[in-house]
């Protein structure tokens, strides 16, 4: 909340997926369902903004999917209810943004990584100080 992670998930996917693409926009129908729930829950608690949940991508394919309403060969394989991100994103309900792979904060919970961008990561979750390593670069 605010600059603050409120909620997060890490776990094993139900279904094999056939491609990266796939996988993230099964991935992002999971992260649509949470958003909106939490939007109802702190709206239902507060007056909350009605402005649409931006959600972070890294996966430019996948973010072209979720904005095109059209039915593509490419997702014919991919059960219908995970198209309901399509319907957030053209009610207004969600917007999607690219993030570089090197800004993305999830990857701390889902991949290897060197301990430079470890730290780094851990910084941007608010988890740790790197005023540190800023100094030594210097």
């Amino acid at each position: 909340m605010g600059s603050s992670m409120i909620s997060w998930m890490s776990r094993k996917q139900e279904k094999v997926d056939l491609s990266s693409v796939e996988a993230k926009y099964v991935a992002g129908y999971e992260v649509s369902r949470e958003a909106v729930w939490l939007r109802k829950l702190l709206s239902d608690l507060f007056k909350g903004p009605k402005d649409p949940i931006v959600i972070l991508c890294d996966n430019t394919s996948c973010i072209r999917l979720f904005e095109d309403p059209v039915f593509h060969g490419k997702t014919k394989h991919i059960n219908n209810k995970y198209h309901y991100i399509q319907e957030l994103v053209q009610n207004g309900v969600l917007q999607l943004q690219y993030i570089s792979t090197n800004e993305q904060v999830a990857d701390i919970l889902t991949k290897y990584l060197l301990n430079k961008k470890l730290v780094y990561l851990r910084y941007k979750l608010g988890l740790v100080d790197v005023s540190f390593l800023i100094e030594r670069e210097r």
